[in-house]
């Protein structure tokens, strides 16, 4: 059967192809033209004469025509869009050198925001949200998952499998066909990375610029790319502890790494031994995780750890509650049968999943060791891969750069979603430049971090064609506290 691809196209795609969308002017809040249109797309692009999914656009035109070198796609994160901000995206680009030579053009993928939605029943889970839940809680957990992938079944139903990012991958093709474009240019974030390797793997004659910022890695699974985060998570706690320790005399909380660390720990043992204590200590790792990824948080952090002990040693539970009170959980406000977007699920089910539970619960105990903090034993449970109710119909591309440029790779070295390992990696498979941002734990960096000098790196490649050298380093721009070390020892008054 023919794909998408085929160079002999049937008439079914070819009209696809030729489509001619109706755009619609309007102006966002900040003033700015934009057009919406719609076009169609085919559920199952091997078959483009069946079923029909709408796909929502929006365009910002370059603002200097003579200078025009054609569109620019973005993508974000998710998978899910990051709840159908797709075609609000390319507005962030707005007023930067981008806007002056392309036609800026963002669109919701299949499944997300204004497109054809795929939805997924909300089921409330029954195990209490724990960040180092006892084996006693395991079985529930993975009853949760799979209660979840029935949901998803059921409100899914034959869209589900159709939600891919090879298909999203198709999806830009046609969009570039519609538009008239040879070729097309792309920044991707987190997920929309991966999809724009993708893109150039099965299209490489068609992607000429292309900008990769916070990238999964090319040779993990899924599950793999959810693990490491644990690692990833981690490693920002190790490098705040290592600070905090070198001020024991502002925090109190030991002269090294080890030794914060150890008091972390026996804060979570109080916590542990008092009313709500299992919420207490679920906070508390949550805030240590959390707050360790932004650098500019972490004197906040080590005298909420300081302050909380003190809490704790005496029995203040109002106090416990007030400093705790700020750090977030994981868990919706969605009331159960509710519909939300079921992205997320389907495209993580591109890869296998291991079916046994006792799999999973065998990482999650050592994760709840390793990586209590960021709640990192949630990457470590059952996932609905684990219960799933299709197969994909295809395998994973293998990603490859064969035909089209030498890109740009954006990474941090601490971003806790997508390991820094996966952008050097994405690097090393398709022969792109890597822009390292050197003690950051930010996430999705070109223009919506505000780092200036990101910016000005991925601005002259993308507009003028000039890549930075192939290993180049950024400061973040989230600084460390300007809070002194204490003094060496050897010079401290006896």
């Amino acid at each position: 059967m023919k794909r998408s691809d085929s160079p002999t196209p049937p008439s079914a795609l070819r009209a696809l192809r030729t489509q001619q969308p109706r755009w619609t002017a309007a102006t966002t809040d900040d003033g700015l033209p934009v057009e919406y249109a719609t076009i169609e797309v085919p559920r199952d692009h091997t078959d483009p004469a069946g079923e029909r999914l709408t796909l929502a656009l929006s365009r910002h035109r370059a603002t200097d025509p003579d200078r025009r070198r054609g569109i620019l796609l973005a993508v974000n994160g998710g998978p899910g869009g990051d709840w159908g901000l797709g075609r609000g995206l390319v507005a962030k680009f707005a007023g930067t050198p981008l806007h002056e030579v392309y036609d800026l053009i963002g669109f919701d993928p299949r499944g997300t925001g204004a497109s054809t939605p795929l939805h997924a029943e909300v089921t409330l889970p029954k195990a209490p949200f724990d960040s180092r839940p006892p084996d006693s809680a395991f079985d529930t957990l993975a009853e949760d998952m799979r209660r979840r992938e029935l949901a998803c079944e059921r409100a899914g139903g034959a869209l589900r499998p159709h939600i891919s990012t090879p298909n999203t991958a198709r999806d830009m093709d046609l969009v570039r066909c519609v538009l008239g474009e040879e070729r097309l240019n792309f920044v991707g974030y987190a997920y929309g990375a991966y999809v724009g390797a993708v893109y150039g793997s099965l299209f490489p004659e068609r992607l000429d610029r292309s900008v990769l910022d916070s990238c999964v890695h090319p040779g993990w699974t899924w599950r793999e790319q959810f693990l490491w985060q644990g690692d990833a998570v981690r490693r920002n706690v190790d490098a705040w502890a290592g600070w905090t320790g070198d001020r024991h005399r502002h925090f109190g909380l030991g002269t090294d790494a080890a030794a914060v660390l150890a008091s972390v720990e026996d804060v979570v043992a109080r916590l542990e031994h008092r009313p709500d204590g299992c919420r207490l200590r679920t906070l508390l790792d949550g805030a240590v995780g959390t707050r360790a990824t932004d650098r500019a948080q972490w004197a906040e952090l080590g005298f909420l750890v300081r302050d909380v002990r003190a809490a704790a040693r005496e029995g203040d539970e109002t106090r416990l509650h007030d400093l705790l009170s700020e750090q977030g959980t994981w868990r919706p406000g969605d009331s159960e049968g509710d519909l939300r977007c079921g992205v997320l699920e389907a495209i993580t089910l591109e890869h296998d999943w291991p079916a046994d539970p006792e799999t999973y619960f065998a990482d999650m105990r050592e994760f709840r060791g390793r990586f209590p903090y960021g709640y990192g034993v949630l990457r470590a449970q059952p996932w609905v891969g684990a219960f799933r109710t299709f197969t994909a119909p295809e395998r994973p591309v293998t990603l490859a750069r064969r035909g089209y440029p030498a890109g740009l790779v954006v990474q941090a070295d601490g971003d806790p979603m997508d390991h820094y390992a996966g952008g050097v990696a994405m690097a090393e498979r398709l022969g792109h430049h890597l822009v390292t941002v050197e003690d950051s734990g930010d996430h999705e960096v070109f223009v919506l971090s505000g780092n200036a000098r990101v910016d000005a790196h991925v601005h002259r490649y993308l507009v003028d064609g000039t890549l930075p050298p192939a290993r180049t380093g950024v400061p973040g721009t989230a600084a460390r506290p300007d809070l002194p070390a204490d003094a060496p020892a050897a010079t401290l008054p006896v």
